[in-house]
């Protein structure tokens, strides 16, 4: 592996129950890249997560990682109890033996230091998922995972959120692979597209994937095809991440 790739599926096929979850993947991530993966429901795109974070079994095919490569994995959605009295920054120090500055710190990468005293239940959907990506950062990350990182948040919050992915990756460095279902916000939002439907429909450049055949079989060609696609929440995470139920 080259140092500025990150990660690396190659001929990776899963089965679970006789089912073919995914067949013969092959990509590459790379460190200062913006990766969107995206396909309908039941395409694959939580259990390829799940390949990359080594939390699921693979039938064929090999996973390399670069050695001692540092991951920051945001979930989709949080389960918390409405009732848990936590703060932002007593639920950050849940996640590594961190400093009050190391939370801040984290924090401000998302614009988001003047939640850390504020009660998580009680968060927006934006203001939890911005607390989920600065916990991300604590990691450090040279990659970061995220599980449909805009999911339960308004059109402005989503465009804020992907804007500072992009700004977290400019300052870093880092690599980003992100599921998300934004169609025209992962089209001008990200460096290169994946579509999958169990297995890679087709890859690159926003704009030659829109313009590929199987792309438009799956979503249309049309402004209207965006409007029509939309996503329905098949599982949900625990506090420490761990999927509950996956496609």
């Amino acid at each position: 592996m080259s140092n500025s790739i990150l990660a690396e599926l190659t001929n990776v096929s899963v089965t679970l129950d006789g089912r073919e979850l995914l067949h013969d993947i092959n990509f590459q991530l790379e460190s200062k890249e913006i990766v969107s993966l995206i396909g309908p429901n039941g395409a694959g795109k939580t259990t390829l997560l799940r390949v990359l974070l080594g939390r699921q079994a693979i039938n064929s095919g090999k996973v390399s990682l670069r050695k001692g490569l540092r991951v920051g994995y945001m979930p989709q959605k949080l389960k918390l109890n409405a009732s848990l009295p936590v703060t932002t920054k007593g639920f950050l120090k849940l996640s590594a033996k961190v400093s009050d500055k190391d939370i801040l710190q984290a924090l401000s990468w998302v614009e988001a230091e003047h939640l850390i005293d504020r009660q998580m239940p009680k968060l927006s959907g934006g203001e939890m998922q911005k607390v989920l990506l600065a916990r991300c950062m604590l990691r450090k990350p040279e990659l970061l995972v995220l599980d449909e990182p805009a999911q339960g948040v308004d059109l402005t919050g989503q465009e804020e959120l992907y804007q500072e992915i992009s700004a977290i990756r400019d300052r870093t460095g880092c690599g980003v692979l992100m599921v998300s279902h934004d169609l025209h916000l992962v089209m001008s939002s990200t460096d290169k597209v994946i579509c999958l439907n169990r297995h890679i429909c087709c890859t690159g450049k926003p704009e030659s994937v829109q313009a590929h055949k199987e792309y438009q079989n799956l979503f249309g060609d049309s402004a209207e095809a965006f409007a029509i696609y939309t996503h329905h929440h098949d599982h949900e995470h625990d506090a420490c991440g761990e999927v509950i139920d996956h496609d």
